[in-house]
């Protein structure tokens, strides 16, 4: 499968590669200090050159098959509002499900609306037997998307990251591909 090629439609939305033309806009969406906190990764202050580092380095780490990552667009517009991706472990076909969105995106339901299209993805096109995912406690918001999407609480590992002078404790989450399709077949009947 080539980077460019995989595009995932939800009702509203469109998930597609991104491009280097999308870094102005991961810039100001991912750099919101509101963004910056609740994840990992995501620096603060944005730095220039990063958007762009990332976005080279998802398409890199896509072509070794370690991970596939989305821009999450509106159909409507086209307008860029966040970003969703797996990373792959092939060897015990296994994913890792991690998603931003923009602040002016928030409370929209788009995270739970690109996450159906995701694991869908997970299961069907790559094959995997599990996805899993955390979240910082403090941040509910992603627990609630994470249950929508019929991920099972595993567990909570306490103060497991830093993340700029503040331990975080995340509470883990999974679905296996057993799960997921019991879930699809549940819903597909009307149930």
């Amino acid at each position: 499968m080539s980077p460019n090629r995989i595009n995932l439609e939800t009702k509203r939305l469109l998930l597609r590669p991104f491009a280097l033309s999308d870094a102005p806009a991961v810039q100001r969406l991912a750099g919101a200090r509101e963004v910056a906190d609740t994840t990992l990764l995501i620096p603060h202050p944005y730095p220039d050159g990063v958007a762009e580092q990332f976005i080279n380095g998802a398409r890199e780490q896509f072509e070794k098959g370690e991970q596939c990552v989305f821009a999450i667009t509106l159909r409507s517009t086209a307008e860029l509002c966040g970003s969703i991706g797996l990373k792959i472990s092939p060897q015990h076909e296994r994913g890792e499900l991690g998603y931003w969105i923009g602040v002016p995106f928030w409370k929209q339901g788009y995270c739970t609306e690109v996450g159906e299209a995701v694991l869908r993805f997970a299961f069907e096109e790559l094959r995997l037997n599990c996805v899993n995912a955390h979240h910082f406690v403090r941040n509910a918001a992603s627990g609630r998307v994470l249950q929508k999407l019929g991920m099972r609480y595993d567990g909570r590992l306490r103060q497991h990251v830093r993340k700029w002078d503040h331990f975080e404790d995340l509470d883990c989450y999974s679905i296996l591909r057993s799960e997921w399709v019991s879930k699809s077949a549940t819903v597909s009947r009307g149930g």
